[in-house]
């Protein structure tokens, strides 16, 4: 990594992500997120619950079920604070039927392989266990380690595995297509003075204008959602 990250950065970012502000390109599917998160987590049983978070550099979901935790365990190519291990997806080193819950949010589209990483996941949940998943749909290619995208039709075929799978767009073909407009123009932006006054003036419009827009269309028309949301249990 190019930066050493403090507690205090990747606490940061977690918030953020957790609790968006309007100035976020990603407010529109962030926030969704989390609605469906909270939802989803209400109805997994127990309280003393043994998490693994994979890709849990900022563990942004944490604070959903802080009160519930009996072991909480990240797994990251990249180091932070509160990276537990430095393990790759597809080789996750844990034995099977351990945890009670896995989180593995906007991770898969980086992984060349993504379903070794969904076989990992699935090795090491207990049986009736549950993950949490998000995937990109309708996004920029922000890395060049971006290898995928995904479709509802995909994600049921990756997950098949599973017992139960819920699919949830994270907003309509509206919100994503605004969405990607704010991203786009925070990456035309080239210098950092033009993406913090993108994201002062623009951005804020376009998330506000996307929230009205969905309230008046009452479109379910999700062709064009920038993410979906995923409960998969085994």
């Amino acid at each position: 990594m190019s930066r050493i990250e403090t507690l205090e950065f990747v606490n940061g970012e977690g918030r953020e992500r957790l609790y968006p502000s309007l100035r976020n390109s990603s407010y529109l599917v962030l926030s969704r997120r989390r609605q469906t998160f909270e939802r989803w987590l209400s109805a997994v049983p127990g309280s003393s619950l043994r998490v693994l978070d994979v890709g849990g550099r900022i563990q942004p979901y944490r604070p959903l079920i802080a009160e519930r935790l009996r072991q909480y365990v990240a797994v990251d190519l990249a180091e932070s604070p509160l990276v537990t291990l430095r393990a790759d997806a597809c080789t996750l080193p844990f034995p099977e039927n351990l945890f009670d819950l896995v989180f593995c949010t906007q991770v898969l589209e980086y992984v060349p392989e993504p379903a070794e990483a969904v076989r990992e996941i699935h090795r090491v949940l207990k049986p009736g266990g549950v993950a949490l998943f998000s995937f990109a749909a309708f996004y920029p290619r922000i890395a060049d380690d971006d290898y995928w995208r995904f479709t509802s039709a995909g994600l049921s075929h990756r997950l098949r595995s599973f017992g139960r799978v819920e699919i949830t767009p994270e907003g309509s073909s509206i919100s994503g297509f605004f969405r990607a407009s704010a991203v786009c123009l925070s990456i035309f932006a080239r210098y950092t003075w033009m993406r913090a006054l993108v994201g002062l003036t623009i951005v804020p419009v376009l998330n506000v204008s996307a929230l009205l827009l969905e309230k008046i269309a009452r479109t379910s028309n999700d062709q064009a959602t920038g993410n979906y949301s995923v409960w998969a249990q085994k």
